[in-house]
């Protein structure tokens, strides 16, 4: 068993997408509940930062910008220093990858407790990976990180908090569009691969179902840089879009307002799991390390479609079956468990 009294600064790292940093969040409440006095700091991207800022087992966030600020060697080799004068002893490192080995090493943290895969020999406790099999949830493998250093799990919950001035804006934005309940389904039909992302004249196929058959009024967002997967569907009858405006805290408030939220495999999926909303979540490859039993979002109102396919090894972006996994489910399928949903 780990000895709370030798790890007094500790540093966590996740360095990589929404959804990753939000199933990292039992490890923060795990770690405080063994080191209730110790300083526990969180380094991530700035566009993740908001999932963890009001997290309210950490002492500070640190921001590493590796497509910007920190882009260049240089850049990186200030920051490693900056990092080095904070004197923090031990480092969890939670998704492997060069940069994050590199930084805990240059700055000089004494114990270095990661993955071992893309320069783990630059840990000083490395641990077998073996996420790629994909036996068991994301949330498990990150906390392994944790049970490797002795350290007990005391909390599996994730943690998203959604702040004040979110729920205003919302509240607004829904009153300005007439929206006096909660009868809303929100669709988010973006995702970082096209692998990921079900067709658009699919989502377009289940907002007619649900208009014909509900009285759900139906809410599209997305990330700014994501607008263009969703032109056609936003011209649907009564669709409200709201893509491209909402931080990630905003997103939150509105899925807490929802009855339903649809969506592919990505960040906001786990947003809407973390807050008890209805949801259900679309997948599509046929690899174990990608596939819904490590992925799929948590929760007893989390659902989630995924066929499997003759494929022998997932191409991802490269598919050269135009992408069939996902075009095997179809919007009659997906609304038959949206009305099962509502009940």
């Amino acid at each position: 068993m780990a000895m709370k009294q030798t790890r007094k600064r500790i540093l966590i790292m996740r360095t990589d997408r929404l959804g990753d940093v939000i199933l990292s969040t039992p490890v923060i409440a795990s770690l405080r509940k063994f080191y209730p006095n110790s300083h526990i700091a969180f380094l991530c991207r700035p566009y993740t930062k908001e999932i963890v800022e009001d997290n309210p087992y950490l002492d500070e966030i640190i921001i590493y910008d590796k497509a910007k600020e920190h882009k260049s060697i240089l850049a990186s080799i200030k920051f490693c220093f900056a990092l080095r004068k904070r004197k923090f002893d031990t480092v969890f490192i939670l998704n492997p990858n060069n940069r994050s080995n590199i930084i805990a090493f240059f700055a000089g943290i004494p114990e270095r407790i990661g993955l071992n895969r893309k320069m783990g020999w630059l840990l000083t406790q490395p641990i077998e990976d073996r996420k790629h099999e994909g036996k068991k949830h994301e949330t498990e493998y990150t906390l392994d990180v944790l049970r490797a250093a002795g350290i007990p799990i005391t909390e599996k919950h994730i943690c998203f908090t959604i702040k004040t001035e979110s729920e205003k804006k919302i509240n607004n934005l829904l009153s300005m569009h007439g929206i006096k309940d909660n009868s809303l389904m929100v669709i988010h039909p973006s995702a970082s691969c096209p692998s990921k992302r079900w067709p658009e004249d699919y989502f377009i196929k289940l907002v007619k179902l649900a208009n014909e058959k509900t009285n759900l009024k139906v809410i599209v967002i997305s990330a700014q840089d994501e607008k263009k997967f969703a032109d056609r569907l936003v011209g649907e009858k009564g669709v409200i879009d709201l893509r491209g405006i909402l931080s990630i805290s905003d997103i939150g408030a509105l899925l807490k307002r929802s009855n339903l939220f649809i969506s592919n495999d990505s960040g906001p999926v786990h947003v809407a799991a973390s807050l008890n909303c209805p949801l259900i979540s679309i997948f599509g490859r046929n690899d174990p390390g990608l596939s819904p039993v490590r992925w799929r979002p948590l929760g007893e109102k989390s659902f989630y479609i995924h066929k499997e396919n003759s494929c022998k090894k997932c191409l991802a972006h490269n598919c050269v079956y135009d992408f069939m996994c996902l075009k095997s489910i179809t919007p009659e399928e997906v609304f038959t468990l949206v009305l099962k949903i509502l009940g």
